[in-house]
């Protein structure tokens, strides 16, 4: 078995808060070139891009120097770029801090905004813009919320203490509660706990509940209604993807604004950020496992279905 091997520290700065790509060259079959390897390797650049990057001396390796176009292929050998960031509509909303210390800083994300970069959100995303703002390069997510929900997110500051903050979430020693807007039905009873068991397949977008043992539980209750709508709260004990989104459209009440349940919809045009789903990341509790210091955070947006419903109802009018 071969040993894991630690990556040298990158060589290029970070641009506008997001990190240089890191490849390492893999062992077993080989090329008679780094270029050779990374051009079949990176078919999504577009014709002629990744000879256009070794021209420019833009592919580098653990120094800092440009790895030439004829550089025999190193198995185990690593190399940096940059690359091209997808075209973004600004998502319009501040991010706000709600905490920072010389361990973590607490975000009040706003909807639409991704939690970290990945596929066509790359600086348009809390941790890249916090990155940039905050003057923090190694800032780093200690969990992850949905691009379309709002609300509180972690990050550490320091790369060595982010472990110990991830296992709180893993270990599910952090108290979470959302909030949403979704349908009144006096027919649910309520408070309840709702036990399933969800998968989530890669490339469908939405998951979906199947028999067996349940690996996700949430606590339902509704704090209020009026008009045809309830506010609920929602403590979830697991964090299965779209969990909350799942298990809301399972008792028949599907969140406003939700383009997965209980039916996949149409994407919205990008730019278009008039109807965010009704879901948010109200309240974080937990023991800093660091400082040991009692933590709780209260979110201070509001979901505008239920502040402003008849702008919700019209948001053109």
């Amino acid at each position: 078995m071969r040993r894991r091997t630690t990556p040298p520290p990158a060589p290029l700065p970070q641009r506008d808060g997001v990190d240089p790509v890191r490849v390492r060259l893999p062992f077993g079959d080989t090329w008679a070139t780094v270029r050779e390897h990374l051009v079949e390797r990176l078919t999504g650049a577009g014709p002629g891009m990744v000879e256009e990057m070794f021209d420019a001396g833009l592919v580098v390796a653990a120094d800092g120097r440009a790895v030439a176009p004829d550089a025999p292929y190193e198995p185990g050998m690593f190399v940096w770029f940059h690359r091209e960031l997808p075209e973004e509509p600004p998502v319009p909303f501040p991010l706000q801090v709600v905490h920072r210390d010389a361990h973590i800083v607490v975000a009040d994300k706003p909807h639409f905004l991704a939690t970290t970069p990945r596929g066509a959100h790359v600086a348009q995303t809390a941790l890249a813009r916090l990155r940039h703002e905050l003057d923090l390069p190694a800032l780093t997510a200690a969990h992850r919320l949905d691009r379309l929900t709002a609300g509180l997110v972690l990050f550490t500051v320091r790369p060595e203490e982010r472990g110990a903050y991830q296992t709180l979430f893993r270990d599910r020693l952090v108290r979470k509660e959302y909030e949403a807007v979704a349908p009144y039905d006096p027919a649910l009873a309520l408070p309840r706990t709702v036990r399933s068991r969800i998968v989530k397949e890669r490339g469908v977008p939405a998951a979906r509940e199947v028999e067996g043992e349940p690996n996700a539980v949430t606590r339902v209750e509704l704090a209020e209604h009026r008009a045809g709508l309830g506010r609920y709260r929602l403590v979830p004990e697991t964090g299965q993807t779209h969990q909350l989104r799942v298990h809301l459209s399972a008792l028949g009440v599907p969140i406003l604004g939700d383009p997965l349940y209980p039916e996949v919809t149409a994407p919205v045009p990008a730019g278009d950020f008039r109807r965010p789903l009704q879901l948010l990341a109200r309240r974080l509790e937990f023991t800093d496992p660091v400082t040991g210091r009692e933590h709780t955070f209260v979110s201070g947006r509001t979901l505008a279905a239920w502040s402003a419903p008849a702008q919700w109802a019209d948001p053109e009018a």
